[in-house]
């Protein structure tokens, strides 16, 4: 039996507040009846009550609202309170350790952006990507100092009086929106047993664009912010889901003590062919499937072992991931998602698997038009704007290398632009003075995206992978000729 009689989500406008809620409410005996104690509404606007008291009956008695919350919801039953929502309650809710408490916050200059974008636009959710309005807004620094200090404030007396009484909150930060395991640990942390397998989709990411390219103003802003450095406003915004370290994918060599941590889409067979031909075994003697407890046990039997994992360019391993998971049609490909992006994303491929070099009716300039549509799907599923789960295949590198490091942390991070070099001094290290070669051209489809590349591919990918190119120091593509 849950410990808790009723719960709020202490959050702020532009915090994602209303996505959190959405997921919450996909759990069985869980409801959260939006913003209870907005002074201008109750609950939603053009909503006149909620379980059965109006606007006028808070207003009068606000600790009613409060039980009835608690006593007739069908389960357990919450809302969302903002720092200028009604006070009388505050306190009542912040003693009572019956109340859960759950603390969502978002970086104060992006949900200040985000907040003058929809006071600007009068969008204030997104459901379908293709209605999405754009405005550049001008950043007053008088303002945006005003609205830090009311959330800081909100902020310190929140953990406050979590101190004084000896409580503790769920803490939910933006980014951990997208994480389905984040939110299954919320409900459990309110004391339901019911699990989802993946998050509601109908809001979408608003603004996934650079905080420069939303502010028109954005030197001065950085000048006025200069001495807050904590905001980091020239980063490239990440909406991405966090990742584990998905430990199944890890390759160890027969003999050597070598161990590969493969980023999808990357040189996987080359990598796997090079590591059996080094011990000169057959790659079905390559270690695979890892659990945590047989990947302690190899790291422990192999002292002085070395990990390493290779990067691929944005743009390349983008294709390779459209030519074998959409394009294609085989067992390892993905036939739903391809479907979905025919029929909602309208990607130009056809209903068969086409060979762009020979196909009459798909050549490589209708290819070039698909790869290009995929980019563009890319860069929307990336921001958190579509309903297509981001499979590893085409997730950032970034985000991948980021899931490692909840187990461990490669040693090497090679490219694959210098495979043999890199290979060769991994090999070294591990007491090999002889090595296989690498063929000189790792992607396999290599000349059919240098058939299609342009600076228009490029620019999309750049868009789709600004976190990679950032991260990484990309530079543009060059085709392999």
């Amino acid at each position: 039996m849950t410990r808790f009689d009723y719960f709020v989500v202490f959050a702020e406008m532009r915090t994602g507040s209303n996505f959190l809620e959405a997921n919450i409410n996909l759990f069985e005996g869980l409801t959260c009846h939006g913003e209870a104690y907005n002074p201008h509404f109750i609950g939603y606007p053009n909503v006149d009550n909620i379980l059965g008291v109006s606007l006028e009956q808070r207003e009068a008695a606000p600790k009613r609202l409060l039980q009835t919350v608690k006593e007739k919801t069908d389960g357990l039953g919450g809302f969302r309170f903002f720092n200028d929502h009604d006070p009388r309650v505050l306190d009542v809710m912040l003693r009572d350790p019956r109340c859960a408490k759950i603390i969502l916050t978002r970086n104060p200059a992006e949900s200040f952006v985000s907040w003058k974008i929809a006071q600007a636009t009068g969008q204030w959710k997104l459901t379908n990507v293709k209605h999405v309005r754009k405005e550049e807004v001008t950043f007053k620094p008088e303002e945006f100092e005003n609205h830090l200090e009311k959330l800081q404030n909100f902020q310190i007396y929140l953990l406050n009086q979590l101190q004084k009484t000896g409580q503790t909150a769920f803490f939910v930060a933006y980014e951990d929106l997208q994480d389905v395991d984040v939110m299954n640990g919320l409900a459990h942390f309110l004391g339901s047993d019911s699990r989802i397998d993946s998050l509601d989709k109908k809001l979408k990411k608003q603004n996934p664009e650079p905080m420069e390219t939303k502010v028109e103003n954005f030197p001065d802003m950085e000048k006025s912010l200069a001495r807050l450095d904590r905001f980091n406003l020239s980063r490239t915004p990440n909406f991405e889901p966090r990742r584990g370290p998905n430990l199944p994918t890890y390759v160890a060599a027969a003999k050597s003590p070598l161990l590969y941590m493969p980023l999808r889409s990357g040189p996987e067979d080359i990598v796997q062919k090079w590591l059996a031909e080094l011990d000169e075994t057959p790659v079905e003697e390559l270690k695979t499937r890892f659990t945590q407890k047989t990947l302690d046990s190899w790291m422990a039997e192999h002292s002085g072992y070395r990990s390493f994992t290779v990067l691929r360019h944005p743009v390349a391993r983008a294709h390779v991931a459209f030519c074998t998971k959409i394009l294609a049609i085989r067992n390892d490909s993905f036939p739903d998602i391809r479907d979905t992006l025919r029929k909602i994303h309208k990607l130009p491929i056809p209903g068969y698997a086409p060979e762009p070099e020979t196909d009459k009716k798909y050549g490589l300039a209708e290819h070039r038009d698909a790869f290009l549509s995929f980019l563009k799907f890319v860069k929307n599923n990336l921001s958190a704007q579509t309903a297509v789960r981001v499979d590893p295949t085409w997730a950032s590198q970034a985000a991948l290398l980021q899931g490692f490091a909840a187990f461990s942390v490669p040693d090497f991070v090679m490219r694959e632009d210098r495979l043999q070099e890199d290979l060769a001094i991994l090999a070294s290290l591990v007491g090999h003075k002889f090595m296989p070669g690498i063929p000189e051209n790792t992607d396999p489809y290599a000349a059919r995206l240098a058939a299609i590349y342009d600076s228009e591919i490029e620019a999309a990918a750049r868009a789709a992978y600004g976190r990679d190119y950032t991260t990484f120091g990309f530079s543009d593509y060059t085709p392999v000729q």
